[in-house]
């Protein structure tokens, strides 16, 4: 039956009613909001489905770090300074988000000024000609961090290159603190009087520091990833003893096999190692506690990460060399094994690293060097994770088993060289991280 047509006025009113809802649809999918430190902020694709498509794109986590502690002294925050992050990618797209944690702060971080930036070459405050994007939050220029909580910004249309350096500048003009930071970044960033935050050229941050303050991850929207794979894990992931400003965690060499190698799953990788963790116990009592135990911040540091498909785990040896010392392997295990059940209820498929030889390293004993053995022998047994990776067989010496292989060993026989980080990275099989959860262990 033909219907006589719409009045002018309708049809432009039902145009604008469309328009406005396509708009808003839009604005639901790309805008990241602000929530709770531990509370997922932003849209985390289906457990079990692909992450993204190539008719699409999806947004996937190409860096992060985990929030460890406060940082010492800085009840004030750096107020009137300018902090400029250097951190690196793992994949590349076309638009970028941001977190920024204000998870140990005790007030309000107020950010008035906040950018993105390709650095202009690697380690340099300077930022790539043309790359300078101010970030928004929920569409304003400035944003106020509750303590205790984390924000994303709205995203930015930026063509951002796999393996490549970031600068995520922050300024806040008042005084907040303490300052959420991650100690051991392995990479300099830098500080600067006033609010230089878009400033082009790096001459006004002489400063240079070795920490990470606030960002804590970074989103990129792609086509061609399938997701991230998150890797937690202790000083050995954190990469402490790997070479400053040259990407030689561990977690770096796999990313690039991820990149480089034929039919490797197209991930992320995040890098959620925190130096001293454990998974049993946080180290201190402060609340909310600097360094919480791997059971403690999973949620917040793994399942709310964007894109993440597969988790890798590298935990236990703090648990036996650190105060107070856990004796019972069992419990150990059984810590881990509750990690995997959670990661299992989102789908997440869960590779298992057994703990390295610590030999020779100070404070060690015979009974601790038994509880390591116990732990990787139920680790191999298949009953704790669903795929394991040996690292005790990859870098420990032949002829002197309870050490590392002295190519492997930075010096102080628990962490290891850039060799060795290179070593665990390749000892990974990359067909591990690819399919679904087991169903049971």
């Amino acid at each position: 039956m033909n219907r006589p047509p719409l009045p002018r006025g309708t049809a432009y009113a039902v145009l604008a009613a469309l328009a406005a809802l396509v708009i808003l649809v839009s604005t639901a999918i790309f805008l990241g909001v602000g929530g709770p430190e531990g509370r997922s902020a932003t849209k985390v694709p289906e457990p079990g489905r692909p992450a993204t498509s190539a008719a699409s794109g999806a947004w996937i986590g190409s860096w992060s770090t985990s929030p460890s502690s406060a940082e010492p002294n800085t009840p004030n925050g750096y107020a009137g300074q300018s902090i400029r992050n250097v951190v690196h990618t793992t994949i590349g797209g076309t638009g970028a988000r941001i977190q920024l944690s204000n998870l140990y702060g005790t007030q309000p971080l107020a950010l008035t000024h906040v950018s993105l930036a390709l650095a202009a070459g690697p380690g340099t405050a300077d930022a790539a000609p043309g790359s300078m994007r101010r970030l928004t939050f929920g569409a304003r220029p400035t944003v106020t961090i509750p303590a205790g909580r984390s924000v994303v910004s709205d995203p930015v249309r930026l063509v951002v290159p796999q393996a490549t350096d970031l600068l995520v500048t922050t300024y806040s003009p008042t005084p907040s603190g303490p300052v959420t930071h991650h100690p051991h970044a392995r990479q300099t960033s830098y500080l600067a009087q006033g609010d230089r935050v878009e400033d082009l050229g790096g001459a006004a941050y002489p400063t240079k520091t070795k920490y990470w303050r606030y960002v804590t991850a970074v989103d990129v929207w792609s086509k061609d990833a399938q997701g991230a794979v998150a890797v937690i894990g202790d000083s050995i992931t954190d990469g402490v003893t790997s070479t400053p400003n040259t990407n030689r965690r561990w977690t770096d060499f796999l990313a690039a096999r991820l990149r480089t190698e034929p039919g490797a799953p197209a991930y992320g990788v995040l890098n959620q190692g925190i130096s001293g963790n454990r998974v049993l116990l946080g180290s201190s009592a402060t609340v909310p506690a600097n360094n919480p135990s791997a059971l403690d911040r999973f949620e917040r540091d793994v399942l709310t990460r964007t894109g993440v498909r597969a988790v890798v785990m590298e935990l236990g040896v703090n648990d036996i060399l650190r105060l107070p010392q856990q004796t019972d392997p069992g419990r150990i295990t059984a810590g881990l094994r509750k990690l995997v059940e959670r990661a299992h209820a989102r789908g997440l498929r869960v590779v298992g690293a057994t703990l390295m030889p610590f030999g020779g390293h100070r404070g060690g004993k015979p009974v601790q060097e038994a509880v390591r053995q116990a732990v990787n022998e139920q680790i191999r047994s298949g009953h704790v994770f669903d795929d394991v990776v040996d690292l005790d067989a990859a870098l420990r010496d032949p002829a002197d088993p309870e050490r590392l292989l002295p190519l492997y060993d930075s010096g102080d026989h628990l962490h290891p060289s850039d060799a060795g980080y290179r070593a665990m990275a390749d000892a990974l099989d990359l067909d591990t991280l690819k399919g679904q959860a087991s169903a049971a262990l």
